[in-house]
């Protein structure tokens, strides 16, 4: 894909692998939309890119609160009438075994709220503008860390653990872009997902106590392989191990569960907001 002049959104893009990726797209010449939380890491990393003559603009949003999830897609609507790429990276970790439970702004299971439903929403409040821009991707960054969805405790209220949670949230993720790469056929715009990469040196996986063995640059080359690889033109509905097309768990080509999974997510995202019983750190 031709870069200049492209617009991308990358979630998640103010530290490690998202960091990387919304670097070197602004070093091929696309227009970066940097999202994040932090003020300070994200200024670093608008001036990063522009320090090497690209374009970049920051967008804040705490992806644990559905209302600052719609804030972000006004917001990046307000910003730019086109949407080439979508890079939904943003996540929470495992933070180990003994995780205690945690729940977002609206109530929900906190890696289920921030993996995955964060995206879903925002992805489903810019399919008018990626449609617009077709031909337009969408890359979902999952994990091969996975475990199948239990649609009887989605919020994992009984035998919590965060490992659980993580890969419950991160299969979502896969089901969702199987799901919507159906809806979307004939559109032009195309939804992959992917495993960067194992165990890379980021914040997320020191704060699991897990030693890194991958770089986040091998994890950006496989994200921004499904991102703007001509070879990804026009496939969809696609799970990436790095740069290898692979097979994700079963339970993300059971039909049923990508029904039962859209219809909640629909429910949870059109339900009325309560205040939070916990925050996250």
């Amino acid at each position: 894909m031709e870069l200049k002049d492209k617009t991308i959104l990358v979630t998640g893009s103010t530290d490690g692998v998202g960091r990387v990726v919304a670097e070197r797209l602004g070093a091929a010449g696309a227009r970066v939309l940097v999202h994040g939380r932090d003020a300070g890491r994200a200024e670093a990393t608008v001036a990063a890119i522009e320090a090497k003559g690209g374009k970049a603009e920051f967008l804040a949003a705490d992806l644990a609160s559905l209302t600052e999830v719609h804030r972000l897609a006004e917001a990046v609507r307000a910003r730019t009438d086109r949407l080439d790429v979508l890079i939904n990276n943003a996540g929470v970790g495992t933070a180990g075994q003994g995780a205690r439970r945690q729940v977002s702004a609206d109530g929900h299971e906190l890696r289920f709220a921030v993996n995955y439903l964060a995206g879903f929403l925002l992805t489903s409040e810019l399919l008018p503008l990626l449609k617009a821009s077709a031909p337009a991707r969408i890359v979902n960054v999952a994990s091969a860390g996975q475990q199948a969805i239990d649609f009887d405790d989605v919020m994992l209220t009984h035998g919590y653990s965060g490992v659980r949670a993580y890969c419950q949230s991160k299969l979502a993720q896969i089901l969702f872009t199987v799901d919507l790469a159906d809806q979307l056929d004939g559109t032009g715009v195309t939804v992959n997902a992917l495993h960067p990469a194992s165990y890379m040196d980021t914040t997320m996986v020191r704060q699991a106590g897990v030693t890194p063995w991958s770089s986040v640059e091998t994890g950006a080359d496989a994200i921004l392989n499904l991102a703007v690889s001509p070879a990804l033109e026009g496939r969809s509905g696609l799970y990436f191990d790095g740069q290898r097309e692979s097979r994700a768990d079963a339970q993300a080509y059971d039909e049923k569960a990508r029904r039962q999974l859209r219809a909640l997510s629909l429910e949870l995202i059109e339900g009325p907001s309560s205040k939070p019983k916990e925050q996250h750190s």
